[in-house]
């Protein structure tokens, strides 16, 4: 529970950083739902067809909440689409795999300059 806190708020402090919000922000969030990158994510976390199912309506309502927050420049919304997103994720998956998730989230927002890593799993 510690480290979903800290993640958030990192998140949080990611996106306070900017002076505008524009979905560059969070493009992790956005290319999870790409059809390359989920497969690579979902061997990654060795998910099971059940779970592969519920992290693709989760991945797909993320974007769609997080796309009408950042027109509406709804920073309270952005923030909700992302809890969304981790504790539903975090209801999904077993927790070895959510740490390898947060991990790999954490990596790609950190590079996320230098090109996103969460397609070359």
């Amino acid at each position: 529970m510690k480290k979903l806190i800290i993640l958030v708020m990192v998140l949080v402090a990611y996106g306070a950083s900017v002076s505008a919000a524009s979905p560059q922000e969070y493009s992790v969030f956005y290319k999870l739902n790409n059809g390359a990158t989920f497969n690579s994510l979902a061997r990654y976390l060795n998910v099971d067809f059940t779970q592969v199912d519920q992290l693709k309506e989760v991945f797909t309502i993320t974007e769609t909440k997080l796309s009408s927050a950042l027109k509406a420049e709804n920073f309270n919304g952005v923030e909700k689409a992302l809890l969304f997103n981790l504790g539903n994720t975090k209801a999904i998956l077993s927790e070895d795999q959510y740490k390898k998730y947060l991990t790999v989230l954490n990596v790609t927002i950190n590079n996320d300059k230098q090109g996103s890593l969460v397609a070359d799993l």
